[in-house]
């Protein structure tokens, strides 16, 4: 049986705060955050089965999984990770295990744009290898905006996965390969698009690149648990009365990706700074403790040297 990991943390993390006030200012500041962090990690009301996630969509929450509500989703995207504010967040779908002070967990970050019916008459004609091209060419005017919005710059290295349409049930999905600023790290995009009568809804998979197989195992679980209501349905559109979305399959996956990388950016990167943050408050303790989050956990925790610590937060 494994322990809980957030119980772990816990009881590490509060048998040293009476050593808070002989730490400098800037660790107290760390330490604060990290315990406003854990406060909210415990508040969060996820919710399972069946969830009407609006007026016009329904969730089938799957065995294994449980969906984080919107408000907490914009704190989590928003103010822990540091993310620009986008309108249509909606929430986020973990694992039943996931805990927001881990810094190796990945979620799909689930957002609905009410942009309209999106055509897919296109789908079988686009060469994503030249798509590929020009958002290479693109990328610095691109990266040009973001820098005077005061985000770091998004490098585009390729297609981890190549965009694939389901026709019959409307939903595309594809994945991207970035890397953030200086960085040499690379990030992974996991990106699924489904689509219906008045817009598209947006589940995008974050992490690094080294869990792609995770991730992409994990696809066939997520790719069916939305379902427009009736009248809200892909095949309800109506030409009279129904708006028409201004790109069509293509747009979708090419998008304004660096101009709007917004939810896309530095996700787990910012995760990985909190785990730093604890380190420099509490040195190789803290290590310790950052290990807890990076590795199974059986019964008995086994003994680790120093060099294992590190090699848990690099």
């Amino acid at each position: 049986m494994k322990k809980p990991i957030l119980s772990i943390f816990l009881l590490l993390f509060f048998a040293v705060s009476s050593f808070s006030q002989k730490i400098d200012t800037t660790s107290s500041e760390q330490f604060n955050k990290l315990k406003e962090v854990l406060e909210k990690d415990k508040q969060i009301p996820y919710q399972t089965g069946s969830v009407d996630l609006n007026s016009e969509i329904k969730l089938s929450i799957p065995k294994g999984y449980k969906l984080m509500p919107q408000k907490d989703a914009e704190y989590v995207v928003y103010d822990l990770w540091g993310n620009p504010r986008q309108e249509g967040l909606m929430g986020m779908l973990v694992k039943d295990d996931y805990s927001i002070v881990n810094p190796a967990a990945w979620a799909f970050i689930i957002t609905y744009e009410k942009s309209g019916y999106v055509k897919d008459e296109d789908a079988d004609e686009i060469d994503y290898d030249e798509m590929m091209k020009e958002m290479h060419s693109s990328e610095a005017d691109e990266n040009e905006a973001r820098a005077k919005q005061g985000y770091s710059t998004v490098h585009v290295i390729g297609w981890a996965a190549k965009p694939y349409y389901d026709k019959k049930n409307n939903i595309l999905h594809w994945a991207k390969s970035l890397a953030f600023g200086g960085s040499a790290d690379t990030t992974l995009n996991y990106d699924v698009r489904i689509l219906g009568r008045k817009g598209v809804l947006s589940l995008n998979a974050v992490g690094t690149i080294d869990q792609l197989k995770d991730i992409t195992e994990h696809v066939s679980d997520i790719i069916h648990i939305a379902k427009f209501k009736d009248g809200s349905k892909y095949t309800d559109f109506n030409p009279d009365i129904d708006q028409v979305a201004a790109y069509s399959i293509g747009g979708l996956v090419a998008g304004k990706l660096l101009a709007k990388a917004g939810i896309l950016a530095l996700l787990l990167k910012n995760i990985k700074l909190i785990a730093l943050g604890l380190i420099a408050v509490f040195g190789k303790f803290g290590r310790k403790i950052i290990g807890f989050f990076s590795r199974d956990k059986t019964d008995e925790p086994q003994a680790e040297t120093d060099t294992a610590s590190e090699n848990a937060v690099s």
